[in-house]
């Protein structure tokens, strides 16, 4: 046995934490202490409220249960921090807005926490977001813009919409964190921090209890250290076991999306994009690269009919934009949602059809293949000028979303990772599937993790 310094156990990732409870080198309370003390001394703006209470409750319980020898799961007593648009019990869910700040507190968890609670993790807190997750960049002008932390002279973007839950896993607040993923919430943010976030193709997840953009699109997804953190977060946001082995690289099938996804692309992101690839071939991969045209059908259908997640973000918040209300909320957010009030039932219509039809064609022609691109197409950019300008930050938080917002229209499961680089800021490497393939998805980016990362 090595027992680990607390401080240095709170900066494992989550398997590997739990391994070291279950060995004893580890104590779930202690570890639990060193986060609520970083979060308490934290000036970032990345928690919107803590649960400090409830975690040592709950990490006190996991600590008897390995001290039994039954720990509740393969996660148990690893901290967890919560976008704020889940329903956590006794807290007030704020959604990033001011309207919601004193809101009455959820009666009882979200499912979703309800399962993690029950696989004995540990709940931290609520992490800020986008004001009710519309935006890419993570902007919040009401409780702050958590910083990227991987820039200390120069504040830049912590990517949105799950912005707090990143920051939080990336600043050594809390071990794993759980975002919602509508356009790129999960990915994006895991994206610029450095980290892996796994998108879930929809309903593999539920979403009761969560405050909704799109009633369509939005999935809940993980955002951790490593793959396999998040293979085990899949799981049990489940409520079942892991079960998923890593895949064989040998024998793999990946397709570079030339089309739109490699477009203007920094040239930090393009050298480790086509280094990362040439590792992977002479991994034994095979790789195509190739034009994928409902990738352009989807940019075009958006386009041409405006979005189903502005549809249904002006059909949730009619009454606030419409109303006195819409003082109090971020101008940027108001005027993507009111893109919605404009839509004619065709528009709709348009969008539904086109994404079954071309959701369907994709996975017919993908096979067994998976596609790929960079996630974000440069690195995080600096914060000041989205600020100044609204043109420059609906110009940024577009081409932020590009690459990502394809795999929520088609429904396809995705994995963002970490690709080894020259630059001093991450960039990342996107791993999507055909639709509902997400256990293969998975299984594939615990194979060529190492491989993508430089290892």
């Amino acid at each position: 046995m090595t027992d680990l310094a607390p401080e240095r156990a709170a900066d494992l990732a989550a398997v590997p934490l739990a391994r070291a409870y279950l060995t004893g080198d580890a104590d779930p309370v202690a570890v639990t202490e060193v986060l609520l003390e970083r979060i308490a001394d934290d000036d970032n703006a990345v928690f919107i409220s803590t649960a400090a209470e409830r975690a040592l409750r709950e990490a006190r319980s996991a600590k008897a249960r390995y001290d039994a020898g039954r720990p509740a799961s393969s996660l148990d007593g690893v901290p967890v921090a919560w976008k704020d648009l889940f329903d956590m019990a006794g807290e007030v869910t704020t959604a990033g807005s001011n309207l919601l700040r004193n809101a009455t507190p959820a009666e009882e968890d979200s499912p979703v926490v309800a399962f993690l609670a029950s696989a004995g993790m540990v709940a931290l807190g609520k992490t800020n977001l986008t004001e009710f997750a519309f935006s890419g960049l993570g902007l919040n002008p009401h409780y702050g813009t958590p910083a990227n932390p991987h820039d200390k002279d120069t504040p830049r973007i912590p990517g949105g919409s799950s912005s707090g839950s990143a920051v939080a896993v990336a600043s050594g607040l809390a071990t794993t964190a759980i975002g919602s993923d509508t356009g790129g919430s999960v990915r994006i943010p895991a994206a610029v921090n450095g980290l892996v976030g796994y998108k879930s193709s929809e309903g593999r997840i539920t979403k009761e209890k969560v405050v909704p953009l799109s009633v369509t699109l939005d999935t809940v997804g993980p955002i951790a250290r490593t793959v396999e953190d998040c293979v085990h977060l899949d799981a049990a946001l489940r409520g079942v076991a892991p079960t998923i082995r890593r895949g064989n690289v040998a024998g793999m099938r990946l397709i570079v999306c030339e089309t739109l996804w490699l477009d203007d692309c920094e040239e930090v992101v393009t050298d480790a994009f086509e280094k990362a690839i040439k590792r992977l071939e002479q991994a034994g991969v095979t790789v195509e690269t190739r034009n994928i045209p409902q990738v352009a059908e989807a940019a075009r259908i958006g386009a041409e009919h405006g979005t189903i997640t502005a549809a249904e973000a002006y059909a949730y918040h009619r009454e606030s934009v419409e109303g006195a209300d819409v003082e109090e909320m971020d101008g940027r957010v108001v005027s993507r949602i009111l893109r919605g009030k404009t839509m004619t039932a065709q528009d709709l219509l348009a969008n539904q059809t086109a994404r079954v039809t071309l959701s369907r064609q994709l996975g017919q022609e993908m096979e067994d293949a998976f596609i790929v691109g960079p996630t974000v197409p440069h690195v995080a950019p600096e914060i000041a000028p989205l600020d100044a300008d609204w043109e420059v930050f609906n110009r940024v938080n577009l081409k932020t979303l590009r690459n990502t917002m394809t795999g929520n229209f088609l429904n396809m499961p995705g994995v963002a990772m970490p690709m080894a680089s020259t630059s001093s800021l991450p960039v990342s490497f996107l791993l999507n599937a055909k639709s509902n393939d997400d256990d293969r998805l998975l299984s594939a980016a615990l194979a060529i993790e190492h491989i993508v990362r430089g290892e």
